[in-house]
């Protein structure tokens, strides 16, 4: 599992072009079962995306058409980690 972070390193004026095709992307992503969840940053820098894909290079692969990497719009720091942990709503993360 991946929690992907991304930072903004342009204007949300910029951003906020792009947040449509961003959005279906990530509706794309969802349907595929590659994301459990996803948000912006308080304040707005950035967002998270909480991912299943367990390859960091399926993942990087993935990541290459959001529209916000195509355009430069942002920094991703990917982190893996291993849930040890889950409320019961999300026990199937622990197969």
């Amino acid at each position: 599992m991946f929690i992907v972070n991304l930072t903004y390193k342009v204007a949300l004026e910029k951003v906020d072009q792009f947040i449509g095709a961003h959005i279906k992307f990530l509706n794309e992503q969802y349907e595929l079962g590659n994301f459990l969840a996803s948000g912006r940053k308080v304040p707005r820098t950035g967002g998270i995306i909480l991912s299943n894909v367990t390859s960091k290079t399926e993942l990087e692969k993935i990541i290459e058409k959001d529209p916000f990497k195509k355009n430069e719009l942002a920094n991703y720091e990917l982190t893996e980690f291993i849930p040890s942990k889950t409320c019961d709503e999300m026990k199937f993360l622990m197969k």
